[in-house]
């Protein structure tokens, strides 16, 4: 197993890290030194739905996320307890190879939990769990594509406002038409960060299917899935925590903000995927277009859930449909739910709720969808 080589760890895994369940501070205790052991970066949301992490040495190398331990952090310095009673809870939920470290080291998705195991501020992994077992029988699939925009460089502390690839005199770049899927200078800016962000992703086992440069200069997408249900939280979540990590080194910021630049420039949206048991089987379509009216019905609670500043994007503009309208269609990138062309030939297969802002939690999509689908289906 080869890493990265981005941070001066050793590339290979040693022959003497162990397999299996974690000791704790009892099996660290008797060691000379800790060559033989290896790290775990712990990886949550904070309140605001924003990657936090923090790194610990472990006596095994991890098989499953049941050989880990529960963690914990101060939840006062994250919006998620008070200082009075800090302590949150890690709990581990996905493992994922550490491709900056390389080796046998690894990352984990981990869920915050009160000490009396209760879900903290920012977690909806909770209820999103709730729902996909619930309808489990359904196996609902989601595929997320995740737009962002690199930022210009600015002053530490300040948070930029100028896309990579526009003007610091504050004179617009060429319009759009030569950025989206395009290359060369001038048309493909950031190509090294969303490059190096995949061969990281692969690496670490996130589900990352594709990416490509999008329509606005500066702006990239990455794709997220298939992915089974509740596992498309976890792995879209390490994906972003992933890109952080990747414009940390290349000294860049990056945003998923939804409408990051104002004027005739398109936004960035989080559009999902999805499909369940009964949407792929022969006759699906059917179901696809009664779900699609029942999310009509409904279009207000999703919104809600569909990330901040949505208003913004959703303006009936830029491959949009507005925010105050719903529609469906095949094909229609300006609908509200398209129906890709080769499921309605087919007659079953999956749609694409557009509706989700980059912003979007993903673990509040999904669970939105696949409640709405199931009580439409199921009563």
């Amino acid at each position: 197993m080869s890493g990265m080589n981005f941070s001066g760890w050793a590339l290979n895994a040693d022959a003497r890290v162990k397999v299996g369940k974690d000791l704790g501070g009892k099996g660290l205790g008797g060691k000379e030194n800790y060559s033989d052991c290896c790290v775990v970066e712990y990886v949550w949301l904070d309140a605001h739905n924003v990657p936090r992490c923090k790194t610990k040495t472990v006596t095994h190398r991890p098989a499953s996320v049941e050989d880990l331990p529960v963690w914990n952090f101060d939840g006062s310095s994250t919006e998620q307890a008070p200082g009075g009673n800090s302590e949150i809870l890690l709990v581990p939920r996905a493992l994922f190879r550490d491709p900056f470290r390389g080796g046998d080291n690894m990352m984990v998705m981990s869920e915050c939990v009160t000490p009396d195991m209760k879900p903290a501020i920012g977690n909806s992994r909770a209820a999103c769990a709730e729902i996909m077992n619930k309808y489990a029988s359904s196996e609902p699939w989601f595929g997320v594509e995740q737009e962002y925009t690199l930022m210009a460089p600015t002053k530490v502390g300040e948070v930029s406002k100028i896309p990579a690839g526009f003007n610091t005199d504050g004179s617009e770049p060429a319009p759009q038409g030569p950025y989206y899927c395009g290359a060369g200078d001038g048309c493909a800016i950031g190509r090294g960060v969303a490059d190096k962000h995949y061969a990281c992703c692969i690496y670490a086992g996130v589900k990352i299917a594709g990416i490509n440069a999008e329509v606005m200069p500066g702006q990239w997408e990455f794709q997220v899935g298939p992915a089974r249900g509740l596992e498309v939280g976890d792995h879209l979540h390490m994906a972003r925590y992933i890109m952080l990590r990747v414009c940390e080194m290349q000294r860049v910021q990056v945003t998923i903000e939804p409408k990051p630049r104002e004027g005739d420039w398109n936004g960035a949206g989080l559009h999902t995927n999805f499909s369940t048991v009964e949407m792929r089987a022969p006759g699906g379509l059917a179901v696809i277009e009664k779900v699609c009216k029942a999310f009509g019905n409904l279009a207000a609670e999703h919104i809600k859930e569909y990330g901040e500043g949505n208003e913004k994007r959703l303006t009936g503009q830029h491959e949009t449909c507005s925010i105050n309208e719903f529609k469906y269609g095949v094909a229609d990138r300006g609908a509200s739910i398209r129906i890709p062309r080769e499921t309605a030939m087919t007659g079953c297969g999956y749609m694409e709720d557009r509706r989700p802002a980059a912003n979007a939690d993903p673990y509040r999509v999904a669970a939105r969808m696949m409640r709405t689908t199931g009580e439409c289906l199921f009563g």
